[in-house]
């Protein structure tokens, strides 16, 4: 969950204004989409930047967490209790995770069973990964017998787990990159489509109920009205966005095996598409 932040209401704010200024100066003017797209980018940009670094902090955990695992392995097997093992790394650099490691420590030295603090600890890092391995150990803690070969197995399956996702990413970056390919070409057939084909059907013929097009006697209208390139070019933004908001959760749960993470994909697809297509009517039309 994002927290509201200062920079969030800022860019609400900011983005009110612009659309408000939009709609009383701009309100019949070709850029009138164009701003209202930007006031939209500017309102929703510190929500995306926001969840991208979270999304970044939460990789981060994972793997300072595997480091945490390892120099655990390494003292219980000296002879240390885990407990005395948690109190004895309080110190080390996990960079995202060191404030709840510190905090797992303080609660241990308050005396607080290490069951329910390893537990508060995997509430609070909210990582699925982390949670599945805090359990294992925590009960292993709790039951007994030799815990430093159940943290060496957590540390290993931690590690594969992570190796697992790399391995997943890298081999999927060609299909991720081919997406976005294929998503702008499909923008560029869609203006082709506006701007050179549609126009040489209103030249062909009149497009009007009772017209035909080229002599051919097929005519189109809509209510008796005939139906200008314009009006019929309007769907091709909705099936734009329609298009990259799809595309980009389907990026996020290839590359990254979720479609929360698909979120800032789909922001960029949407957004870009909505640029190049109002930004295209307001200036090449």
């Amino acid at each position: 969950m994002i927290k509201i932040k200062k920079i969030h209401i800022l860019g609400i704010i900011t983005a009110v204004i612009t659309i408000i200024a939009d709609l009383i100066f701009l309100r019949h003017e070709k850029i009138f989409y164009f701003v209202l797209g930007v006031a939209f980018i500017i309102g929703l940009l510190p929500f995306f930047v926001s969840l991208f670094i979270e999304t970044e902090k939460e990789k981060e955990k994972e793997e300072m967490f595997l480091e945490f695992s390892r120099n655990l392995v390494e003292s219980v097997r000296a002879g240390t209790p885990i407990s005395r093992s948690i109190l004895n790394v309080r110190g080390k650099d996990y960079g995202s995770l060191t404030p709840h490691i510190n905090k797992l420590a303080n609660q241990i030295s308050l005396g607080i069973p290490v069951k329910k603090a390893l537990n508060t600890f995997a509430s609070d890092v909210n990582s699925n990964t982390i949670s599945r391995a805090i359990t294992l150990i925590s009960e292993a803690e709790q039951a007994g017998g030799e815990i430093e070969n159940i943290l060496e197995s957590v540390a290993r399956s931690v590690s594969q787990t992570e190796k697992l996702k790399k391995e997943r990413k890298a081999a999927i970056y060609n299909l991720v990159v081919q997406g976005y390919i294929i998503f702008l070409i499909f923008i560029v057939i869609m203006l082709i489509m506006e701007f050179k084909i549609l126009p040489m059907t209103s030249s062909l013929g009149s497009l009007g109920g009772g017209g035909d097009l080229g002599g051919l006697g097929i005519g189109f209208s809509m209510g008796g009205k005939g139906l200008t390139p314009e009006e019929m070019a309007r769907p091709f933004l909705w099936l734009l966005l329609v298009q990259g908001f799809f595309a980009g959760l389907t990026i996020g749960k290839l590359a990254e095996g979720s479609i929360r993470n698909g979120i800032k994909h789909s922001f960029i697809l949407v957004f870009v598409a909505w640029l190049i297509s109002t930004g295209a009517r307001a200036f090449l039309s």
